[in-house]
């Protein structure tokens, strides 16, 4: 196998790596969801250990036979698989890419899932709504990193195609993407506030949350009419307006749907279970919504690179050094 046919599997199996990473964490995130939708977030009342016990894999003999002990030990091993991966994809790369920037991105991720993990500890030992909110909301900023990560090795970053032009329509439609980015994370914390019991479950914060709702439509709606209007030439930023704005519309329809059930609270085990069903539904599409909305931002912060130096016109061959050329990849 040739080294540039080589080199062009390493980045394969990395994008790889690092989106079953993302995968994971989204799997992570529905099964917090539940455990907060379920109020199991206090099962095991001690951390590190799980009633006592130090022995991850089997704390409680047939743990997984009792619901809330199912859904607070069961986040806990995902949690640890989500560590554990994002430590190997950090020294994956650190060890093979070439981007000095990308290798502190990636010490960072592990920065944000041990932070994470202490932060659901220490939620757990001091019995702390305030903490779990905050859980909640860095959960939310370690998944879009890794979501920044996957999006750059990707082919389409590293070869940047499609990088906007300096034109005024780029410079709105980058704003209108930073813009939708800030109003979704916002709404993100709106969300945590009104999910965890005693926290937020009022009036004030309902409003808030619904008016943020229709600003986050007027945002992703403003990013996708300039795209779509000016850019057909560039395909990743179309695609990726045109999946932000299907995500955007079914985080609304869940939204709406979740508020619906909470005003009416049907009663009986159905009710129960179709308001866990929409409200972790909603969390985690709104995960997705952000991460939608990161690469979004990204892709559109794209700069041109400048032209490099015209060829001699009287025929010299320029004597560059060989290393010069193999200059790391974008």
């Amino acid at each position: 196998m040739s080294p540039s046919r080589s080199r062009a599997s390493d980045w394969t199996w990395r994008r790889r790596f690092s989106a079953c990473t993302v995968l994971l964490t989204v799997f992570l995130l529905s099964w917090g969801g539940v455990v907060t939708s379920i109020g199991a977030g206090m099962a095991f009342p001690d951390w590190p250990t799980s009633l006592g016990s130090y022995n991850l894999i089997n704390p409680v003999e047939e743990w997984w036979l009792v619901p809330a002990y199912l859904a607070e030990h069961g986040h806990r091993l995902i949690a640890s698989l989500v560590g554990a991966f994002t430590v190997a994809l950090a020294a994956w790369t650190w060890w093979e890419d070439p981007r000095a920037w990308m290798r502190k991105l990636s010490l960072a991720a592990v920065a944000l899932v041990i932070l994470q993990g202490l932060l659901g500890g220490l939620r757990v030992l001091w019995v702390s709504l305030d903490l779990a909110m905050v859980h909640a909301c860095v959960a939310q900023l370690f998944f879009a990193t890794l979501v920044a990560m996957t999006l750059f090795v990707t082919d389409t970053w590293r070869r940047r195609d499609g990088v906007l032009p300096q034109t005024d329509s780029a410079r709105h439609l980058r704003w209108w993407s930073y813009a939708a980015a800030a109003f979704i994370y916002l709404q993100i914390v709106l969300g945590a506030l009104l999910r965890h019991p005693g926290a937020g479950m009022s009036g004030g914060y309902t409003t808030l949350h619904v008016a943020g709702a229709f600003a986050v439509v007027g945002v992703v709606l403003g990013a996708f009419v300039v795209a779509e209007k000016h850019f057909d030439a560039v395909p990743a930023v179309r695609r990726t307006a045109w999946v932000l704005l299907g995500i955007m519309g079914l985080q609304f329809a869940l939204g709406l749907a979740s508020l619906l059930l909470t005003l009416y609270e049907p009663g009986g085990q159905a009710g129960v279970i179709a308001y866990v069903v929409l409200t972790v539904a909603h969390l985690v599409v709104g995960a997705v919504l952000l991460g939608a909305s990161v690469v979004m931002s990204l892709l559109t912060s794209r700069r041109p690179q400048h032209a490099p130096p015209s060829a001699p016109t009287n025929g010299a061959t320029r004597n560059v050094p060989e290393r010069s050329l193999a200059r790391a990849e974008p």
